[in-house]
């Protein structure tokens, strides 16, 4: 018996190659003749010739992935998932032979597709709100996942320094599938006709081959529309597409608040009211950072929200329906309103209002701008802002006049929604909470959210020296590196932990969070910028007072730290379970 046989599964290493070594063996045992094609992403390909398929009484396809079979045509077959012959190779070639047919039908793969899976490529997008964390840590996890099942990925990163690893045309032209990363909006329009498939940043890192897989076998063919940023997937929530674009204003918000807040913080350098002598370097600080970045900050966060749903021409609204907000008291609560009042009427104005062709070209430049301005800025003015303004000033009240018990308590909400999700939608609330209030010169949330983010990475890596026999080396490494992150302000160096042991290590972090949050909002501390870590402490008046936020932390890092030490499972007991 003469055989020819494929061998073939998704990632092109473990599988296909043990098979085409059990199907070599029992073929010898046999006394059969038989060539075999292992499609590996590791081992050099043998592709059948077409003299030994001709040659063969039977071909024995055994895959649990997509391959060309149209070179079989008209050739007695058998085709089979690649597992059926792993446990009895013997009976499983003489099933193959009995029951081979005549193949008629034929799987033919396009000519840029590669015959094996291994050689695909991917292309992927990641970008998150800070653009730090989760954007580089989205994209390790792509391209490592991605190679260890056999693809070429090359991911480009939209971080806080602009664009990095930058996608050519010739990659995107090469790609088999594009996944964008991302939890804020990111121009697509490069990918028209391409496969692409949504997921956010989060999703990337926790569940990264379910990801990849889901792009391979769900991804549609991309089609870019002018208001192609506003559109979401067909299978994505509203809800998700709301907070994308929240996210999308705050992301290009977080500049001015970090460079407005420490340069308010340096003219306090000077005395605290130093800056009210006019003509001084202090009081220059002053005006450049609360009187220049600060105004902006609303403005900006309403025109990026507005952009997220409406593209450019959403942009001019927003920062129209932002400046209102600012104006009329309504602060960063008023600004929300006014991005997505100004982005779905631009939208709606966009996807609704017939022009002839040779008017279409005025509706971005013309006609959405004024329209949509003209309706945000009306419903700001007569709507809105009376309302929001007066939410805006009660809540000033309220954190100016609390008592230390109503400090406390709200601290201790706000540690524990930071150390909840590890950077998801819970923590993002809580920190874009901090932010807005900055603008309001509320500064004492914002120390009591970064303190408490700071604590599960911190509290990870002092658990992974407290008990050092619990933890394999690979986790001790990841607990260094955590704990660097922890002071950087990066709660997603804890990912890895609580991604393995979730329900030990999430209470442990919201302990930890919740006492430091506490703590800080007990002590009176106050931050000037919405990130940074402890490296803010470099900024003289940054934030006040220093050591007593340092014991905040130091408390909060210690019972999440000894806490997780103390629970941990030793990987013997974890095995001996198993």
């Amino acid at each position: 018996m003469k055989l020819a046989i494929v061998t073939a599964c998704p990632s092109g290493v473990a599988n296909s190659i043990i098979a085409a070594g059990l199907l070599e063996k029992a073929a010898s045992e046999l006394n059969w003749e038989a060539q075999i094609e292992c499609q590996s992403s590791v081992i050099p390909a043998q592709p059948l010739t077409k003299q030994q398929i001709e040659n063969a009484d039977c071909i024995i396809i055994a895959s649990n992935t997509e391959i060309d079979n149209s070179r079989f045509k008209g050739k007695k077959v058998y085709q089979s998932d690649i597992s059926e012959c792993l446990l009895d190779a013997k009976k499983y070639l003489h099933n193959a032979a009995d029951n081979a047919s005549i193949l008629t039908q034929v799987t033919q793969l396009s000519s840029t597709a590669s015959t094996t899976t291994g050689s695909k490529k991917i292309v992927a997008i990641t970008a998150c709100p800070t653009g730090v964390a989760h954007t580089f840590m989205a994209a390790a996890a792509l391209e490592d996942k991605g190679k260890e099942l056999g693809y070429q990925v090359k991911v480009e990163t939209r971080g806080s320094v602009g664009a990095k690893n930058q996608l050519t045309a010739e990659d995107i032209k090469d790609a088999d599938v594009v996944i964008i990363a991302a939890d804020i909006e990111v121009d697509l329009a490069r990918f028209d006709g391409k496969k692409l498939y949504k997921t956010s940043t989060g999703s990337a890192l926790k569940k990264t081959e379910q990801e990849i897989n889901k792009a391979f076998s769900e991804a549609p063919i991309y089609q870019h529309t002018a208001n192609a940023a506003g559109s979401s997937n067909d299978n994505q929530e509203q809800g998700s597409a709301v907070y994308k674009h929240l996210m999308t204003g705050v992301s290009h918000m977080l500049p001015l608040v970090v460079a407005g807040g420490l340069l308010i913080a340096l003219s306090f350098v000077f005395g605290i009211e130093a800056f009210k002598e006019e003509g001084t370097l202090a009081a220059a600080l002053m005006n450049i950072g609360g009187g220049s970045a600060f105004a902006l900050m609303v403005p900006v966060l309403a025109g990026f929200i507005a952009f997220s749903i409406a593209d450019r021409p959403g942009l001019a609204p927003g920062l129209i329906g932002g400046m209102l907000a600012s104006s009329t008291g309504a602060g960063f609560l008023g600004g929300i309103a006014a991005g997505f009042i100004a982005g779905y009427a631009a939208k709606f104005i966009a996807d609704k209002v017939q022009l002839p062709d040779s008017m279409e070209a005025l509706k971005p430049i013309l006609i959405i701008p004024l329209a949509a301005s003209l309706v945000t800025g009306l419903v700001m003015i007569y709507v809105v802002g009376g309302p929001v303004s007066a939410v805006m000033a009660g809540l000033t009240d309220f954190l100016s006049s609390m008592g230390s018990a109503n400090a406390v308590l709200l601290g201790i909400l706000l540690g524990s929604m930071m150390c909840f999700d590890l950077g998801g939608p819970v923590n993002k609330t809580a920190y874009t909470f901090g932010v807005g209030l900055l603008a309001s010169s509320s500064y004492l949330p914002m120390a009591a959210i970064m303190a408490a983010g700071m604590v599960p990475a911190l509290g990870m890596g002092l658990a992974t020296f407290l008990a050092k026999s619990k933890f394999i080396s690979s986790e001790a490494e990841a607990g260094k590196a955590s704990f660097v992150l922890g002071l950087c302000f990066i709660s997603e160096g804890a990912i890895p932990f609580a991604a393995k042991d979730p329900m030990r290590v999430i209470p442990c972090c919201i302990a930890g969070g919740a006492l430091t949050g506490g703590l800080s909002m007990f002590f009176g501390a106050q931050l000037m910028a919405p990130h940074g870590g402890l490296f803010v402490l470099l900024i003289p008046g940054a934030i006040t007072p220093a050591l007593m936020y340092l014991l905040a932390i130091a408390a909060g890092t210690a019972v999440t730290g000894f806490s997780y030490a103390f629970l941990k499972k030793s990987e013997a007991k974890q095995l001996a379970a198993a």
